[in-house]
This record gives structure tokens, C-alpha cells and sequence, in this order.
């Protein structure tokens, strides 16, 4: 018999999952009939947090949801950080889990995994959550489910109480594809940049995958292109390329001093824009914005906003746009570039190491993926850094701001990716979070470099409490072995000091599977 549990997972697969990642209970048992033998690879995370952040590096990597089955409760309570850093940066992320029967729904009964209103405790970070409340009902609510995932990606969720996970379910469940949108008027836009004389692009995550488009823009228009995190790896090495944050007063003089600033794709939030908490944002004039979002454009004021898909619109805009030849582009962007260096340079001592360090990463892992953790080196290269990998460079720093990201995240990314180099990086505080979702790495021998920076401390917030004159509280928890935290897990393992960083990648590279990289930093 086909079950409502049994149909749901074999539309997830009719609609292109190849991977879900969960764990199992007795409220989910009946969805996982339906993977059986239909080639869906199944990834069984250490915590329900770890199946998250995996979902989400999958979905940056493989350009489509990733799929999380957890169980009622605190499978999904466990899974609501990673929802949040998703949301945050338009990640598409299908999480499903049970619910208890419905007639016990809301009555406080004591059953097992209960909370008194899980739909609701979802809605408030999913785009869109609802439940299946009898067989009838699961073709109309996986049809809005997948409708929610157009526009702005972000998570959705699908709740089946235990009692209809088991019912009789239609042979077929029909997901409409989406209906064709109108071509957006890119009049305003183009007339806008025909009557400017000196241009900057901000581009956002919106065009992590237009790279070409983009390209080809910032050369028609003779544009420095200034990237937030989640563009980084977009026109590598390029001289109209300002891989730094507009949160430095360098580059926000460079906006400052453009007579049009073209926004692509980037919600203008405050850890790209301020991170320094200033509440001020760069001074920018004839702001024309293209987003995907209606809400976010609706957030800024702008001479000109344009709702649309980039994937779209970028390629056309790219070829319509007006051609300049004297904006002095790349004269521009060099000097923000080197007045964004030098900025590093003086900012919180051992930044700079930081992004040295970094790059000599990048240059051992050509067109590598590198996830990121909330650390010092991960921050110091958010305000500078140039990758080497178009959607390669993305870390949980920014937007939500979650800690244990890194580990999990690049997992999923080497999921996706199974070809490319995978380095994750983070320190000893964040990796402790999730440093159990090593044994998936190893479980499933995938490749990838975990480079711990190991202080022995929360050393950001120690420093910040400093600054503010209170004495560091909290912020030393006792870092682990990591030697034998690896061994634990069964993985490589090597301890450097910072210097000996370059020397040892030659000896490591390539990896024939993961590798835990602890480099000492209290020497």
C-alpha cells in the first residue's frame, strides 16, 4: 500500500532529490518507506543542527533545495538555527518532520516529542509551513510547498501527524511547474545608466551565479564591482574587482564618490553594510536596485527599484547596457583595493595574518569550496578577501550569524561537489558545536581540509568585552584535544603553528579523505 508518509518522500524524489539528510525516530519511520530503493542517499547527521547546516551547504553548492527528515519536537526545535541562518541568506531548505496525532494537537496530553503549537513555532522562521492533515490534503500542500520555494529562496516546512503518515495515499501527487513571468522592463535601469558618468555595482548573493553576466556589465559600464560575502569568488582577480566589505571607509568612499550605484541581488543588511554597528551605511547617490525580493527593495529608498529574478534579468541587462569608456574603472577599483588592504592592515591586530593565511589556502585549493565559521580569520576575510570560485566562498558570520556552521555546511557542500577541493574553517570555540559531524565526514570519506585556528578562546568576544571595558567573562571554555578528537573520528590529522601553514599543504594536498588541520595560536 502507498502511504500519505510513503507518497511525500517519492514526490520530494520525482522533483530531483538525490540526498536527504536526517535521523530517523519513531515519528518518521514511515517517510523513510518511501525512499527505499529509489536511489535517494540518505546522510544520517550526529544532531538534527548538523542535518541543517548540511542541508544548507548542499543547497549553495547544488543549486537546489536541500532535504531534512527529522522527527517531531526536538528534531525540529534542533533543526531551527540552521532554518534561520538559511532564511537569512536565501537558502532553499525542505525540512520534514511528524507531529503527533491530531486529535491530541494543542491539548497539553504529555506525549512523546509534544509542544504545545509546532506549526507555529515554525512559521515564525519558515517561509512557509503548513500540515497534512488528512491523505486528501498532500498534493495541494507539497504543490504550495513548492510554490513557496519561487521568489526569495529560504525554508519551508511540512508537518504529517503520526496518524496520517500511515493512511492510504493517491497513486499520483501533481506538482505544477511554475508559471512563466512576464520579461521585467529594464528601461528605468538602462536609461539611468546611459546618463551616469562614473558607476559602481554592488553585487550580492543574487549573482553568485552569473558570474559571465556580471562580468561583461562591469565592463560595458567600466564599473568597480564591490562584492558582499555571499558574492565573493564572482570576477576573480579582475581589476574592476573590489572583493571587500562597503562596511570600510575606503570603499564607502568609492560608493560615495560614484554618481550611480547599481545594487544587484543584495538585501543591503547591516553585517555586509555596518558591521561595525556604526548605524550609518555608505552614502550612495541615483541608487538603482534589482532584487528578487519586494520586501527587501521596499527596505531602502531608491531612484529605482526593479523586482526580478537576476539569473534572468543580468544576462539581458548585461547585454543591453549602455558601453562607457572613460569612468576610469579600473583606476578606481585599484584604489579601493589597496586602501581596503591597508585598512586590514591597522584593524584588530593579526587580521591581516588572518587573510594571508586564507589565501594561501585558496591558492593550494584551486576552485575550492570554503565554508566558513563565526571566527576571527572567517570575519577578517569577510572584509577582504578575493576567492578563486564563483558561489565558493560562504560562512555563517554574517546575516544570522550561527556558530558550528562550518563543519556540517562543507560537508554538505562536498555532497554536492563531490569534485571540488572542500576546506572548512573555524576555531576552537564554533567547532565545538558541531565537531560530532566529523564522523559523517568519515562515514562518508569525503575530502575535505578542517582547519581549526586553536586560542583556547572565544578571542573575538574577549576582545570586545575589553574594548568596552568589562572584563572577559565566559569567553575561555578549554579547547579539546583536537589530536584526539580526530583520532576519535578516525580522521587525519596535523598540528602547525601559523608559519608552517604553506610548507604543510604541500605535504597534505590532495587529501584522500577528511583531515582535521589544527593550526596553534597560542605559541
Amino acid at each position: 500500500m502507498r502511504t500519505v508518509g510513503h507518497a511525500l518522500a517519492q514526490t520530494l524524489v520525482e522533483r530531483g532529490t538525490e540526498i536527504i539528510f536526517g535521523i530517523p525516530g519513531v515519528h518518521t519511520i514511515e517517510l523513510y518507506r518511501g525512499i527505499e530503493g529509489a536511489g535517494i542517499r540518505h546522510i544520517t547527521p550526529r544532531h538534527e543542527q548538523g542535518a541543517g547546516f548540511m542541508a544548507d551547504g548542499y543547497a549553495r553548492i547544488a543549486g537546489k533545495p536541500g532535504v531534512v527528515f527529522v522527527i517531531t519536537g526536538p528534531g525540529l526545535i534542533n533543526t531551527l538555527t540552521p532554518m534561520a541562518q538559511a532564511r537569512a541568506d536565501s537558502i532553499p531548505m525542505i525540512v520534514v518532520t511528524g507531529v503527533n496525532r491530531r486529535d491530541s494537537l494543542g491539548k497539553g496530553l504529555g506525549l512523546l516529542h509534544e509542544l504545545p503549537d509546532q506549526l507555529g513555532l515554525s512559521q515564525t522562521i519558515s517561509k512557509h509551513a503548513e500540515q497534512v492533515e488528512d491523505a486528501s490534503a498532500l498534493e495541494g500542500v507539497m504543490a504550495r510547498v513548492f510554490g513557496a520555494l519561487q521568489g526569495r529562496p529560504a525554508p519551508v516546512h511540512v508537518e504529517v501527524p503520526t496518524d496520517v503518515m500511515t493512511l492510504p495515499a493517491p497513486e499520483t501527487v501533481t506538482i505544477p511547474d511554475p508559471e512563466p513571468k512576464a520579461a521585467s522592463d529594464l528601461t528605468p535601469i538602462l536609461d539611468a545608466l546611459a546618463r551616469c558618468e562614473s558607476p559602481v555595482i554592488l553585487a550580492g548573493g543574487g549573482c553568485r551565479t552569473q558570474n559571465l553576466a556580471l562580468l561583461k556589465l562591469a565592463q560595458r559600464l567600466d564599473a568597480p564591482v564591490v562584492q558582499t560575502v555571499n558574492a565573493r569568488g564572482l570576477m576573480h582577480a579582475h581589476p574592476l574587482t573590489v572583493p571587500a566589505s562597503p562596511s570600510l571607509q575606503s570603499v564607502r568612499d568609492l560608493i560615495a564618490e560614484a554618481d550611480c550605484v547599481l545594487a544587484l541581488g543584495t538585501e543591503m543588511g547591516p553585517t555586509d553594510y555596518d558591521m561595525y554597528a556604526t548605524g550609518t551605511y555608505p552614502e550612495m547617490s541615483n541608487l538603482l536596485r534589482i532584487d528578487i525580493c519586494d520586501d527587501q527593495l521596499s527596505r531602502h529608498e531608491a531612484a529605482c527599484r526593479l523586482t526580478g529574478d537576476l539569473n534572468e534579468i543580468l544576462p539581458v541587462l548585461a547585454e543591453q547596457s549602455p558601453g562607457k569608456s572613460n569612468a576610469r574603472g579600473s583606476e578606481r577599483a585599484e584604489k579601493a583595493r589597496l586602501e581596503a588592504r591597508a585598512e586590514i592592515e591597522a584593524l584588530t591586530p593579526g587580521y591581516a595574518r588572518f587573510v594571508s593565511q586564507i589565501e594561501t589556502l585558496r591558492d593550494a585549493c584551486p576552485d575550492g569550496i570554503f565554508v566558513g565559521d563565526s571566527t576571527q580569520a572567517v570575519y577578517a576575510a569577510n572584509l577582504y578577501y578575493d576567492h578563486n570560485r564563483p558561489g565558493g566562498w560562504f560562512n555563517g558570520a554574517t546575516g544570522f550569524g550561527a556558530l558550528g556552521y562550518a563543519i556540517p555546511a562543507a560537508i554538505g557542500a562536498a555532497l554536492a561537489d563531490p569534485s571540488a577541493p572542500v576546506v572548512a574553517l573555524m576555531g576552537d570555540g564554533g567547532a565545538q558545536f558541531t565537531l560530532p559531524e566529523l564522523g559523517v565526514a568519515r562515514d562518508e570519506n569525503l575530502p575535505i581540509l578542517f582547519v581549526v585556528w586553536n586560542n583556547n578562546a572565544f578571542l573575538e568576544i574577549s576582545n570586545a568585552m575589553e574594548a568596552a571595558g568589562i572584563p572577559p567573562t565566559g569567553c575561555h571554555p578549554s579547547a579539546p584535544d583536537f589530536e584526539a578528537a580526530a583520532a576519535a573520528y578516525r580522521l587525519d590529522f596535523r598540528r602547525i603553528a601559523p608559519e608552517q601553514l604553506q610548507n604543510a599543504l604541500s605535504k597534505i594536498l590532495p587529501l584522500n579523505g577528511p583531515m582535521l588541520l589544527e593550526i596553534d595560536m597560542t605559541g
